[in-house]
């Protein structure tokens, strides 16, 4: 009884933790802003690629429900720019191998620790920055990531949570 306790408790806090982190500037008025548009240069690259047509289709969606317009980027009152930011990490796959000997207060021991190997993913980051000073106001990045191994329906269903996540705490000081 004691362990199903320590259980539903472990995972009612595990539900209670954030996927998104967010920072702005607390000196903004954000009721000031009401349009926006993607940023000229959002990108690396010439051509958007599949992940950034998510995201940019989950990011309109998003601004459509705080009621904001989107108009161009010379009339915008924000300018919204996002990057998929590459992370490496370590997993542990397997299992360690050990074993030991030894008698009353002494013995022995050998172990080998579990095989590692690296995985590259990407933390979704988005930025708002206000159109006349060009200081970004407003930044949000995910906790969950992308990686290679992921359908593409699980990355377009990752996208648009993590965009809608970020989105409930837009503007700052609602929640």
């Amino acid at each position: 009884m004691r362990f199903l306790m320590l259980a539903v408790v472990a995972l009612a806090m595990t539900g209670c933790a954030s996927n998104v982190v967010t920072d702005y500037n607390s000196s903004v008025v954000f009721g000031n802003y009401s349009s926006w548009a993607f940023a000229s240069g959002n990108g690396s690259s010439s051509f958007t690629s599949l992940d950034g047509t998510r995201v940019r289709s989950a990011v309109e969606r998003e601004l459509n429900r705080k009621a904001l317009r989107q108009v161009s980027e010379a009339e915008a009152d924000l300018l919204v720019s996002w990057q998929i930011v590459p992370e490496e990490r370590l997993e542990q796959t397997g299992v360690g191998l050990g074993f030991g000997f030894g008698s009353g207060n002494f013995g022995w021991a050998l172990s080998a620790p579990p095989p590692v190997r690296e995985i590259e993913e990407g933390k979704l980051v988005v930025e708002l920055a206000d159109s006349k000073s060009k200081e970004v106001v407003w930044r949000a990045a995910s906790r969950r990531y992308l990686n290679e191994n992921q359908s593409p329906e699980t990355r377009r269903e990752l996208i648009d949570e993590v965009v809608a996540e970020m989105f409930t705490k837009y503007p700052p000081g609602l929640d």
